[in-house]
């Protein structure tokens, strides 16, 4: 199995460079290429030298919701000519405002069942269908950002970071779509999905101390936060039974041959 390539900067705790990790057809995901995170909001100045100097990032696509970007305010990367900002959401039910007031809005995927929702597992009872049917809602609820995180990976000038709040959910989702379709083998992407688990207890600490995530994770635990490779493997699972892969799934939503060749190339040469 591949070496997980931590990235320890002073202001992210689970940031992590996907290069190395094996191919089914030959050499590995190049390093350099494809960095994965937790929220960029408390990166110091020196982070953002090593991120855009030492290591080339030019693109970072944010998976934040709108109402989160509004809550944190401006990161450190806004504004900085040398890096383009992709933000996409992947909830349905987001606002489009910007400066909310804090605690005025519910993150999106805080609201009530309505009627038509899948049936809701609770992670208690069984950690791997509720995650995995999460994990699926983001390709129901915006289909057509799944394809543009994953396009803009493959048209990135240099390293491109995916990041959301905690780097193991909705980056978890982009990014083990990204290897999968650039031919990663398939137990490696499980375990780079895993090793987020790693980090969940400095995560949750941090964002139970923030005031935009504070509520919604006061009652949040370690165990139904750490994500398990089997729960990824469900997603994946489901994308080959009903569409013959993530390939086939994409392919629905405008995805064409020349957006793999784009990402392969990107992750593989």
């Amino acid at each position: 199995m591949h070496d997980i390539r931590w990235l320890d900067l002073d202001g992210v705790l689970n940031m992590r460079d996907v290069g190395g990790i094996p191919t089914v057809d030959g050499p590995p995901i190049r390093p350099g290429r494809l960095i994965r995170s937790d929220s960029l909001q408390q990166l110091s100045p020196a982070d953002v030298r090593t991120l855009v100097e030492d290591l080339g990032v030019t693109d970072v696509v944010d998976l934040r919701t709108h109402v989160e970007v509004a809550r944190e305010g401006d990161g450190p990367l806004v504004g900085d000519p040398r890096v383009r900002i992709t933000h996409l959401t992947l909830y349905a039910d987001d606002s489009h405002e910007h400066g909310i007031p804090a605690g005025e809005r519910e993150l999106p995927w805080r609201r009530a069942p309505r009627a038509g929702d899948p049936e809701v597992v609770h992670p208690s009872q069984d950690h791997d269908a509720h995650w995995s049917g999460h994990y699926q809602g983001y390709l129901r609820q915006r289909p057509e950002h799944v394809v543009a995180a994953l396009r803009a990976i493959g048209a990135a000038r240099g390293a491109v970071v995916v990041h959301c709040a905690a780097g193991k959910d909705r980056t978890g989702t982009i990014v083990g779509l990204a290897l999968e379709l650039a031919g990663a083998r398939r137990d490696a992407v499980l375990a780079d999905f895993e090793a987020s688990a790693q980090r969940v207890p400095l995560i949750l600490a941090r964002l139970q101390a923030n005031p935009a995530y504070a509520h919604d994770m006061r009652n949040k635990t370690v165990a139904e936060q750490s994500p398990r490779a089997q729960t990824m493997a469900m997603v994946f699972d489901a994308l080959d039974r009903r569409f013959g892969g993530a390939q086939g799934w994409l392919s629905t939503q405008g995805w064409t041959e020349a957006d793999s060749a784009a990402l392969r190339a990107k992750l593989r040469d």
